[in-house]
């Protein structure tokens, strides 16, 4: 059973067909997902989804492109929704340096703001890197965000700065990325990063996985990427399946 621990069924993407979608992640053995709202509405939709199936969770934040357009009854209203049993995270949350939308001290400062109510919620982050490590690296220690932990979402950097991640108690998660042909970093992290700490993705509509690259990605294919990893780490697709659902299920608090 897989557990798909980042995917945005609540985009629009997934409008016309998502009861299709849904039905064939369970046939290809995806157990549980994590539904991710980063702004009102997706958050809105995040919420209802989670009613609706039992196999679905939500981390809801607010995502660090549109820092600038997040204001402080935002964040009392992300505050509310934790009390929900089935919201099990907050974000995804970070910095974005690709974008240039959100002025990076405004980005930094919604950061700092979503850690400060993880920690008082008591609950893991889910963390959006782009071209930023140094700065989120930062921020996670001063804001002492090893307390509640979380997952570096779509985890594209060094084995080297994996480790450093997990050393402040975060997992590593790959996607799509880590079956792309060239994906040196991804392939090296997927072996380097300790079993215990290894999640799997696919951060659906986005970052499918070969062959399905360029089109749009759903929960189904998250069985490629964990079929990926276990070539990689010479062990087979069950104890990745097994792990990485075990690692997922106790970050979380998820029972069962």
């Amino acid at each position: 059973m897989l557990f798909d621990t980042h995917v945005h069924l609540n985009d629009e993407q997934f409008k016309e067909d998502l009861a299709e979608v849904i039905q064939r992640a369970k046939e290809h053995g995806v157990e549980k997902m994590v539904v991710v709202g980063f702004d009102r509405p997706t958050i809105t939709r995040a919420m209802e989804l989670i009613e609706q199936y039992d196999f679905l969770y939500a981390s809801i934040g607010w995502h660090p492109v549109d820092a600038i357009d997040m204001k402080e009854d935002d964040l009392k209203w992300i505050e509310e929704l934790c009390s929900h049993p089935k919201v099990v995270a907050l974000g995804e949350m970070g910095l974005d340096y690709h974008w240039d939308k959100s002025p990076k001290d405004i980005q930094k400062e919604v950061f700092r703001k979503q850690i400060q109510l993880a920690r008082k919620v008591k609950l893991p982050i889910i963390i959006h890197n782009r071209e930023a490590t140094q700065d989120i690296i930062d921020i996670l220690k001063e804001e002492h965000a090893q307390e509640v932990g979380g997952i570096m979402h779509c985890f594209s950097g060094s084995a080297e700065t994996a480790k450093v991640c997990v050393d402040m108690n975060f997992y590593i998660s790959l996607g799509g990325p880590v079956t792309f042909k060239n994906a040196k970093k991804p392939k090296e992290v997927a072996v380097e990063v300790p079993f215990d700490r290894l999640l799997i993705e696919t951060d659906c509509p986005y970052l499918a996985p070969h062959p399905y690259r360029g089109k749009r990605n759903e929960p189904g294919y998250v069985k490629l990427v964990a079929e990926q990893i276990a070539e990689l780490r010479g062990v087979t697709l069950e104890e990745v399946a097994k792990q990485t659902t075990e690692n997922a299920k106790k970050l979380f608090g998820i029972q069962g």
